[in-house]
Order: structure tokens, then C-alpha cells, then sequence
């Protein structure tokens, strides 16, 4: 008996230490489809401007990659979301099983990179630097000359301002409900933003009485990632990128006849924060070989919620994996 109770403090420890990041190369493990996958977590040590920033890798053990995904957060919390490690909800852990080194930098100030004294500092401009040097430093650990990138949110702006000047090291590029336009006018006075669990789980679908729609998103799956966001990115947030989106909806914030890789929009049909005559209109101004795809129903969180998230995999999936 005892011995079972120490393998399970073992395994809890382990568990601990791969959410806290206390080690730079650890093994995960879980049961999926009866058969166990085995995963590879490292850490990349990563410093811009003085500041050092998150960045990490996680793989399928013993698969040889050969494919390289680069994913940016959006302007509350960081790169722990697309980690939602419940069932197979996981982003992370899908693009992992379908041969990819999925890689996650948290902008600075976010998450697990390195606090800033301003929290307008990293801008939009700001973080499509910070997003650069994650790029290069992707490129000289793995020797790939290209890799794929998705913005999520304001990472979609974030994202489309590296890709503007920095299309030679990307192969395709991917926004994830995509912040064309401003949000709408408000003056953002705070340089950091405070962060709470109902401010995380504000982007959850909702019945007409205000509860959580648990047809749609799974309660667990709420818990998890609300949860998540307040372990990793704590009490406040910078602000700088808030203040940038948050303008007028008739001001551009992405320019995409300035993208020059094939593009994919991607977003749910039911997201308040997105400008959909522009989506609509995309394709006209995307290079050759880029999508626009609108999942009826799903919100700014379709990447975890119950109805849409296994359409949404196979849409992005399918994007990328063509030639």
C-alpha cells in the first residue's frame, strides 16, 4: 500500500513541476485512446530588450517532427490556453500528435516571460518584435528555414505585423479570430489590466439568464482554463495592446494586403470582438492560397468548446497540411 501512495505522490510532484516550469526538460504522459503518448516539454532560454522571455516547446516523444508551429496569446493571458489539458481538448497536444513541434513564447510582461515596470510598453509593434526574435531563435534550434505561426486574438495583430516585414521564415501563417478592426472606443487609463477568474471566463458562452451554456463549453473545461490563467498570468496583465484595440471599429488594425504568406482565417460565427464584413471580404486582399473559414456557432473560445473544437482542428489541420 505504501508503495502505491508513493508512486502516486511521484506522479502528482511531476505533474506540479511540469505546470510550474521548475524544470527545463521533463516527459509527459497521458492515456489517450487507451494508448499511452508520451510527450517532450523543453524551455528555450530567449532574451530581447533586456527582458527574458517564456518560450517552449512540446512534442511527441520519439516522433522526428520535421514541422514547426509557432502559437501567440492574446491580450489578457498567455500562452497556458492553448494548453487546456482535460480529455483532448488541448490544442497543444493535438497539433503535437499530428507531427508537429508546437512552440509557445509569451509576450513580455505575460505569463512566464519577465515582469515589466510599464505595462504600456508591450504594444503591438512591441510584441510583433518580441514575436521575431522567438522566430530566430526557433530557426537556429531546429536548422528549419520556415515555420508555421497562428495568432490568436490580439495575437492576430501581433502576428500580422511580424509577417508584414518577416515573410521569408514563415510558410503559413494563421489568424485565429482575428481583431481586424478596433473593438470599439475606450479609453484604456490603467497600464496594467486586473485580472480575475470571471474576467477570464467572460469569453464562454452564455444562457439567456447569464449561467454558463454547458452544452457548449464543457464545465470542467471552464474550471481548467479560468484556473490556468490565473496560475500562470496572476493578478494584472499589461495593457498596451488593450489600448491599441481598443478603438474605433472603422480604424484597421491588420492590413492584409501586406501579407505575403498563405493565410488562414479561422473564428467562430458567434464572436462579439469580431468585425465580420471584413472577414467576409478577406479573400480578396490575401495572397494566393489563403482561406476564410467561419464555423457557425462558435465563439472567441471555438478551440475548446464541446460542439465546434474537433471541426476546428480539422479545418486548421487541413490548411496545413496542404502542400
Amino acid at each position: 500500500m505504501k508503495k502505491k501512495l508513493s508512486s502516486v505522490l511521484i506522479l502528482i510532484l511531476l505533474y506540479i513541476c511540469v505546470l510550474t516550469g521548475c524544470k527545463k526538460e521533463v516527459n509527459i504522459s497521458e492515456q489517450n485512446n487507451k494508448a499511452e503518448t508520451t510527450y517532450e516539454y523543453s524551455e528555450y532560454p530567449l532574451e530581447r530588450n533586456g527582458l527574458n522571455l517564456h518560450l517552449d516547446c512540446m512534442s511527441v516523444s520519439g516522433k522526428e517532427t520535421g514541422k514547426d508551429i509557432l502559437l501567440i496569446h492574446g491580450v489578457t493571458y498567455s500562452s497556458n490556453e492553448f494548453d487546456t489539458d482535460y480529455e483532448d481538448y488541448s490544442l497543444v497536444r493535438k497539433l503535437a500528435q499530428d507531427d508537429y513541434s508546437v512552440w509557445r513564447l509569451d509576450i513580455a510582461g505575460f505569463g512566464q516571460s519577465e515582469t515589466v515596470e510599464d505595462g504600456f510598453v508591450p504594444d503591438s509593434d512591441y510584441a510583433a518584435e518580441d514575436i521575431d526574435a522567438a522566430v530566430n531563435k526557433i530557426i537556429e534550434v531546429t536548422g528549419h528555414d520556415k515555420i508555421d505561426v497562428l495568432g490568436w486574438s490580439w495575437g492576430t495583430v501581433t502576428v500580422s505585423r511580424f509577417a508584414s516585414k518577416n515573410p521569408d521564415h514563415i510558410r503559413k501563417l494563421v489568424l485565429y479570430a482575428p481583431i481586424l478592426t478596433g473593438v470599439g472606443e475606450y479609453e484604456v487609463t490603467e497600464a496594467f489590466h486586473h485580472n480575475t477568474w470571471e474576467h477570464a471566463a467572460d469569453d464562454f458562452q452564455r444562457c439567456e439568464d447569464g449561467t454558463f451554456d454547458y452544452s457548449i463549453a464543457d464545465k470542467n473545461v471552464i474550471e481548467i482554463f479560468c484556473s490556468n490563467c490565473w496560475h500562470y498570468d496572476g493578478e494584472y496583465s499589461p495593457n498596451g495592446g488593450r489600448r491599441d484595440i481598443c478603438v474605433s471599429k472603422d480604424t484597421d488594425l491588420i492590413d492584409l494586403k501586406k501579407l505575403k504568406n498563405p493565410t488562414l482565417i479561422i473564428c467562430g460565427g458567434n464572436d462579439p470582438y469580431l468585425n465580420y464584413d471584413k472577414i467576409h471580404g478577406a479573400n480578396e486582399m490575401l495572397p494566393e492560397g489563403s482561406e476564410v473559414q467561419v464555423i457557425d456557432g462558435g465563439s472567441h473560445v471555438i478551440m475548446i468548446e464541446k460542439p465546434y473544437y474537433h471541426e476546428f482542428w480539422d479545418r486548421l489541420i487541413q490548411f496545413l497540411d496542404k502542400e
